[in-house]
């Protein structure tokens, strides 16, 4: 298999650490807004590769962060909170905005048919290793108080800029708007590990540690709970591409200099989703977000078949037109799919053929358009039954997760219809007592009768499969 390695910027081969095992870690979202689609495209491609490697053969243990505090609106540590923020524009509390998005997240992968990561943990249930990476660094003289607060020295570290392969010329104060001035920093890019309360005042998450009251930097939060969960090597480490640089840069400089040895074999990086205007963003146009999409007409699989047509690493312009084409496109796949008799007998040498093909597609580099490109060969092959056909892009969808075998009924009587919205109904009751087992029984209950419960800000409708 080849990977492009964003740290040696070349494909390599990918080997682990333990054989058969892929240790990931991937940086969940900050729960203070609603994803956008531009977020949840690296998502997608994150879900791709996990499944793509357990297709392949390895055990993936997947670690997956919420970022429910440290994150600044600037990652050169400035500004405020992400969370306060959150909480300002709606008069919450930060737990309550935490709570609230996490689970908005969470629908939103259900939606998109993105399996959970085996591991999430919230950045804000890690303290304790937090301090104990600060502690070790101050001791290593990486890091240094200033004003109370802890920075990360990285003129200590060789080769800091190695990731982004940037010139550090070119950030100097006065050639980017991006680089304050910081009185108390040694060194411009120097970045913190721990907040006191003599910064950010208003800051509503504290916590006891040996410099005073105060909370964590995002970077360290990655660090940590990386370390905690996965030990001291990492094979892959996923994120977007506006990751690499501060946020990527740094978790490597405090998590090899906590560690003494290399951390990280492989760095993965999806590109952005720009919309005609340039990048996408939370802050300009049209909120694009799964549920607006729903609310559209569209399918969340239209967006999710879109996305896949193009390799993860390309950036990718969205507009209603091609998405459009996209859904278009999935709905005549899909028919043709599920129009397959599934008779005759399975040509075990073929399947074979196809599956190896498909697996050689993922392993360059996840070409997610060769893959798709598979099962149109395989509906055109006339030397294959329509059995081996449907059993074979069966088996595809397993990485793929197009809901393409899965056939839609089209109509449901009224009967049927009421005893739906009452179990939906009985959901959200359960939901609003928090009775989270029972809402997932009844989820479940209505997915085993083909019956797919979407999650939206406007309620819960029903989709049937």
């Amino acid at each position: 298999m080849k990977l492009y390695n964003t740290l040696s910027k070349s494909h390599e081969d990918f080997v682990t650490h333990e054989e058969g095992l892929v240790k990931m870690y991937t940086c969940g979202p900050t729960v203070y807004h609603y994803a956008h689609i531009g977020n949840l495209r690296t998502y997608i491609f994150e879900d791709i590769l996990v499944k793509g490697l357990e297709y392949i053969g390895y055990k993936v243990d997947r670690v997956m962060n919420i970022t429910d505090v440290g994150h600044l609106t600037s990652d050169a540590d400035s500004g405020e909170d992400k969370m306060t923020k959150g909480a300002k524009r709606e008069g919450k509390t930060v737990y309550e905005i935490a709570n609230f998005y996490t689970e908005a997240f969470f629908k939103d992968m259900e939606n998109l048919n993105i399996r959970k990561p085996s591991i999430i943990e919230k950045a804000s249930d890690h303290i304790d290793i937090y301090i104990k990476m600060i502690e070790r660094l101050l001791k290593l003289d990486y890091a240094y108080i200033s004003h109370g607060n802890v920075y990360f020295d990285i003129s200590k570290v060789k080769d800091y800029y190695r990731l982004s392969g940037k010139n550090p010329e070119d950030l100097l104060i006065g050639v980017r708007d991006t680089v304050e001035k910081d009185d108390f920093k040694r060194n411009p890019y120097d970045f913190a590990l721990w907040f006191t309360v003599s910064k950010f005042e208003n800051q509503d998450m504290k916590w006891d540690s040996p410099w005073g009251v105060g909370y964590p930097g995002w970077h360290i939060e990655c660090s940590g709970i990386c370390y905690e969960k996965l030990g001291e090597y990492l094979d892959i480490h996923c994120g977007g591409v506006d990751n690499i640089f501060p946020h990527h840069t740094n978790e490597i400089a405090q998590s090899e200099a906590f560690l003494g040895h290399k951390w990280c074999n492989f760095w993965c990086h999806g590109a952005h989703l720009n919309d005609e205007t340039g990048k996408m963003s939370k802050s300009k146009g049209e909120f694009l977000t799964v549920d607006l999409l729903i609310s559209k007409g569209y399918s969340p699989l239209d967006y999710r078949f879109f996305c896949l047509n193009s390799h993860y690493r390309n950036s990718l312009v969205f507009s209603y037109d091609s998405l459009d084409i996209a859904k278009n496109t999935l709905n005549k796949l899909k028919n043709k799919v599920l129009s397959l008799t599934k008779e005759g007998d399975i040509d075990k040498n073929k399947f074979d053929i196809y599956k190896k093909r498909f697996s050689s597609s993922f392993e360059n580099d996840i070409n997610t358009s060769s893959m798709i490109t598979v099962i149109y060969d395989v509906l055109k092959d006339n030397d294959l039954t329509d059995n081996t056909k449907f059993c074979l892009i069966e088996d595809f969808d397993r990485v793929l997760s197009l809901d393409l075998t899965v056939e839609k009924k089209k109509n449901v009587s009224l009967e049927n219809e009421e005893e739906i919205i009452k179990k939906i109904e009985e959901r959200k009751i359960a939901k609003r007592n928090k009775d989270f087992i029972l809402a997932d029984k009844i989820r479940d209950e209505l997915l085993s009768k083909g019956i797919k419960l979407i999650d939206t800000r406007e309620g819960t409708t029903y989709e049937l499969l």
